[in-house]
This record gives structure tokens, sequence and C-alpha cells, in this order.
């Protein structure tokens, strides 16, 4: 399974990097926003990051008319090549990702929720596909349930291109856990859930237990 990074912090995405386990970005306006993002700079953002990036780095569209998302993705998609324009779920946003997958234009197919959703997406063209799981968790629903049915009934098919499944609104590690075990291509995930993926009290005890007999061969 890959590893995005769901976030618009350049520092945070930097440091991911330097890790060595980031496959691509995702940003959402809420998360541009959470950075004091003006809307002036907002190319210059999503290039920055693409800069940083050795993958898909996905840019939302804001409008809701088809002609609109297509020709706001059209731009989005000229800023870079390792651009993917996220698309909303829904009839709109369907057309619109038609229009650019006609155009060469990788979409990811954002907010779904359902295998109904998803199966339309790939049938439209979009090259990923977003089920959110904590958002079904916010309404005390099964988010990895979903997830699951989303990672069979696509893998069923064959769409005539490839269709990748991101695994998004992930919350905790666990969710992490579960979305591999499934299958999911790509889990999509916030800094602070990126470092609990790696931090174990095990891990910790033992480096400690090591460094301390090292002090002891020291001073020996």
């Amino acid at each position: 399974m890959k590893f995005f990074l769901d976030t618009a912090n350049i520092a945070e995405i930097e440091e991911a990097v330097s890790w060595g386990v980031v496959s691509g970005v995702t940003t959402n306006p809420t998360l541009y926003a959470r950075e004091g993002g003006k809307l002036a700079e907002f190319h210059d953002h999503i290039k920055r990051i693409c800069e940083i990036v050795d993958g898909p780095v996905s840019a939302e569209t804001v409008t809701l008319k088809r002609d609109e998302i297509y020709a706001e993705g059209v731009e989005l998609a000229a800023l870079h090549p390792n651009v993917v324009v996220k698309v909303p779920t829904m009839p709109e946003g369907l057309a619109a990702t038609k229009m650019l997958f006609d155009e060469g234009i990788k979409v990811n197919m954002t907010l779904c929720f359902t295998v109904p959703q998803a199966l339309l997406a790939a049938r439209s063209g979009a090259a990923y596909i977003s089920p959110f799981i904590g958002r079904f968790d916010d309404i005390s629903e099964d988010g990895i349930e979903q997830l699951a049915s989303v990672v069979t009934a696509v893998n069923n098919y064959d769409f005539g291109h490839d269709v990748e499944i991101i695994a998004a609104s992930v919350r905790h590690p666990a969710h992490v856990l579960q979305a591999a075990l499934l299958g999911a291509d790509i889990a999509t995930v916030p800094m602070g859930v990126l470092e609990k993926c790696i931090k174990h009290p095990l891990t910790d005890r033992g480096l400690e237990s090591f460094l301390a007999d090292w002090e002891k061969v020291k001073n020996s």
C-alpha cells in the first residue's frame, strides 16, 4: 500500500518526504485554508508541493457545474505534470470527470461513500477514487465495511484504465491497518497519523534498553 500525505503544510510534506515513505499528496480547500492560504497564492502553493513530491498531488476544484469544473481542472492540470484534479462525487462531477479523462487529465473523485458511487466514478474515467472512512465513524456507521465493499466491487471489473482506491478520512493507525488488509491501493493520512504509524511503546522501550546497555559498554 502506498502512502499519500493529506495536508497543505509545506514543512510537513518536506519532513515526510525525507523519510522516503510518501508517494503523493492530497489537499483540499479546508487544508489550504488551515495554512492561512490566499486565493492569489493557491496555484504557486500547489506548484511548490509538486516540486517536493515525486508523485501525484491532488488539487481540488471548487465549482459545481460541469463546464466550470472542467475549465478549473484543465487550469490546475497545467500547473505541473504531477497534478491530479480532485472532483466531488456528484452528477456534474461525473460529467466533468469524463471530459477531463478525454483530455488525458487524471481525476481523483472525492467524497465517495458507497459502492454505486465508486463504480460510477470508475466508469466515468476517474484514476483515483477516495472512499471516506472517518466520516462514517462520525455518524456511528462502519467506514471500514464500506471501504471493503468498494475495494471488492471495483476490483471485480476492468474499466479500461487504471483505477486506484485511496482510503481517505483516515483518523488513526487502525484505519491504516484495516485499509492495508483490505487491499486498498493507497492510504492518504495526516502527518499526525503517519507519525503514530511509526511509533510503538515496545520500540521505544527496546531503544532505551539498547542505549542504556551501550552506556555500560562505553564505561567499562
